[in-house]
């Protein structure tokens, strides 16, 4: 065991547990203030229940010794994590980290992952078909996919016993095709279950309500990336290095290039802009980070950023409600970044390819196409398969008069604000038991907090208050 290395893993998987939260701020400040909660809690509801399944059969899905054919692990290897918990002398390893300080590291990469689905839902999901959504599709979908993607065991014969997209030859460092392609693909299945929200396409206030968050939750998001890349290189070594710098870059290239189709398109540059454009670069490097070289990551990023707040767009012409922009910069990002590989990949990188532009032909291109094709067709599948049955089983979408009302009052029983000239915002004990049409009030002039703040809202005594 090596003391650095175990060090910047823990460290890397604290980083990448604060992404969490960071997601439920920044996906909370991108939707409408009646459903910010609901939004953020969706974010949270994932954390905790992915976490469970982590630990009792989700790792073993991941990581176990290979079952049918590389599809995934054997679930009963370490249930409980039975096996991994020595710390004595004879604790399992992976390369010079306690296999242990691995299940951690992982396991906040299921959390985020699934959490990250929850974005093209947003106003409109009932929050307990989404708790069993996210479980289901953590078992059935991230579990096995995961194991495809970074599952590289051999046995001690050295023949291989990992996943298959790995045994192919794919290059995903850390998650193009296993996190943002299968999570893209996840959000566009349930976008099309659930439906249209009221007003799409119509509604002005239909944008993000509190843009401070939005770019505060993007730079948590962008410090929790760099445990994300850099700690899946499982050591504090030059690959790590490496790949910070290119975890840097990217993003940067990405903002300018999302920020200068803004211009050119819209005729402003806007910091909602800013932080989509940083984020789409994150997800196009996730899966090259280590494959690339800097001024490559600087291309892509300038790729991934223009390419994305182009596809933003297309949920107008299709017709899918993809609330939060989980389609544009998830999956469409994750498809660029690791398709990219195949054209850039570098020889000299720590994790080697030769690409197109190195003189590798298509091999390579080839292998990193199988492996998103493979994932968003199977992420899509068993995710609409999974909304559907839900939806027919317990229903996932809320009503037309909770919607109108707000998700956060109707299912949480509170908002996200106090308004200083009424009661209105915090816990509302007696609002959930109340009908509708008492949540309800006319709608105040103004757009984003005063949406909100313009509805008649339950105080904790069950009156109603209309707020200024």
């Amino acid at each position: 065991m090596n003391a650095g290395d175990t060090a910047w893993v823990l460290v890397s998987a604290a980083l990448v547990l604060l992404m969490s939260p960071g997601l439920a701020i920044f996906y909370g400040g991108m939707t409408r203030v009646k459903s910010m909660l609901n939004m953020m809690m969706m974010s949270f509801g994932a954390l905790a229940i992915v976490g469970v399944l982590w630990v009792t059969v989700g790792y073993s899905i991941s990581f176990g010794d290979d079952a049918f054919g590389g599809l995934f692990g054997n679930p009963f290897e370490f249930w409980g994590l039975h096996g991994l918990l020595s710390t004595g002398r004879d604790m399992p390893l992976v390369g010079s980290i306690p296999e242990i300080v691995f299940v951690g590291f992982q396991g906040v990469f299921a959390t985020v992952t699934v959490a990250l689905v929850s974005g093209a839902i947003a106003d409109r999901a009932k929050f307990g078909s989404w708790m069993v959504f996210a479980a289901l599709w953590g078992v059935l979908v991230y579990f096995p996919v995961a194991h495809w993607v970074f599952d590289a065991k051999s046995d001690s014969h050295g023949t291989f016993i990992g996943g298959w997209l790995n045994h192919l030859g794919l290059i995903d460092f850390a998650g193009g095709t296993a996190v943002e392609v299968n999570a893209g693909a996840a959000g566009l299945a349930l976008a099309i279950v659930l439906g249209k929200r009221l007003g799409f396409g119509k509604d002005p206030n239909h944008r993000p309500h509190n843009l401070p968050l939005v770019m505060l939750g993007c730079g948590l998001l962008w410090f929790g990336w760099f445990g994300f890349n850099a700690g899946s290189a499982l050591a504090a070594n030059g690959t790590a290095g490496f790949v910070w710098i290119n975890t840097l870059v990217a993003p940067c290239a990405a903002v300018l290039s999302w920020l200068v189709v803004e211009k050119v398109r819209d005729g402003h540059a806007t910091s909602f802009g800013a932080a989509s454009g940083a984020i789409a670069g994150l997800v196009a490097i996730t899966p090259s980070c280590a494959s690339l070289t800097p001024l490559w990551a600087i291309v892509l990023g300038l790729v991934a950023g223009t390419v994305c707040a182009l596809a933003v767009g297309l949920k107008y012409r299709f017709g899918y409600d993809d609330s939060l922009d989980v389609v544009g910069v998830h999956l469409v990002g994750g498809i660029v970044g690791t398709l990219f590989i195949g054209l850039a990949a570098s020889p000299a990188a720590p994790v080697a390819g030769r690409g197109l532009f190195y003189g590798g032909g298509l091999e390579l291109l080839g292998k990193q196409a199988v492996g998103t094709g493979a994932v968003l067709v199977y992420s899509f599948a068993v995710s609409i398969a999974l909304g559907l049955v839900i939806k027919a089983v317990m229903g996932f979408r809320v009503s037309a008069d909770v919607e109108e009302a707000g998700v956060d009052i109707a299912i949480h029983a509170e908002t996200a604000y106090h308004s200083g000239s009424s009661s209105a915002g915090g816990f509302h004990p007696l609002a959930a038991k109340l009908p509708i049409a008492h949540l309800q009030g006319p709608v105040h002039p103004h757009d984003g907090v005063g949406e909100s703040a313009g509805r008649e809202l339950v105080d904790a005594r069950g009156t109603a208050t209309v707020s200024s």
